[in-house]
């Protein structure tokens, strides 16, 4: 029996307390769902350091809960230097994250850098848009587009190809 390597994604916005980690724990739970769990690991971070070890925002987290995902075991990190060679996708919540990423990535990992939304298949949004500063429907819009775009990421980038 081969064993294969786990697939490890990472999830990133500015502060690592609102989009990302909501990314992170949708992410998680569709790969349970779908018996990926150990074939994935999910991890989410910040391109700036103003939340280290903080808890997801308590909005984030409540939205969350009520569709039935728990992010509140979550603390915020910012995004390490070592993150490009150990993580397989990088995937940015908006163009400016993207554009930090795409700055701090060493040669030979830029491949792995992209936008989340790349994967979303009902929302046409390039990007998550930042809830923070605005009202409580905000953090639902952002669950919407996540979810669109951690369904096509697992289909389009995870599944595995079914034997004919």
């Amino acid at each position: 029996m081969t064993s294969q390597k786990k697939t490890r994604i990472i999830m990133v916005c500015m502060g690592n307390i609102c989009r990302s980690p909501t990314a992170e724990g949708v992410l998680r739970h569709k790969l349970a769902l779908r018996g990926l769990s150990g074939m994935v690991e999910v991890a989410s971070a910040g391109t700036h350091a103003h939340h280290i070890s903080d808890p997801p925002d308590p909005r984030a987290q409540a939205h969350a809960a009520r569709r039935g995902y728990d992010i509140s075991k979550q603390r915020a990190r910012r995004l390490r230097s070592d993150d490009f060679a150990s993580f397989d996708h990088l995937l940015a919540m908006d163009w400016d994250n993207l554009a930090l990423l795409e700055e701090k990535c060493p040669p030979g990992h830029k491949r792995k850098v992209g936008l989340l939304m790349r994967y979303a298949r009902r929302h046409q949004s390039q990007v998550v848009p930042d809830p923070y500063y605005g009202a409580a429907n905000g953090f639902e819009v952002v669950l919407d587009y996540i979810e669109d775009a951690c369904d096509g990421l697992i289909d389009l980038a995870l599944a595995r190809p079914q034997p004919d």
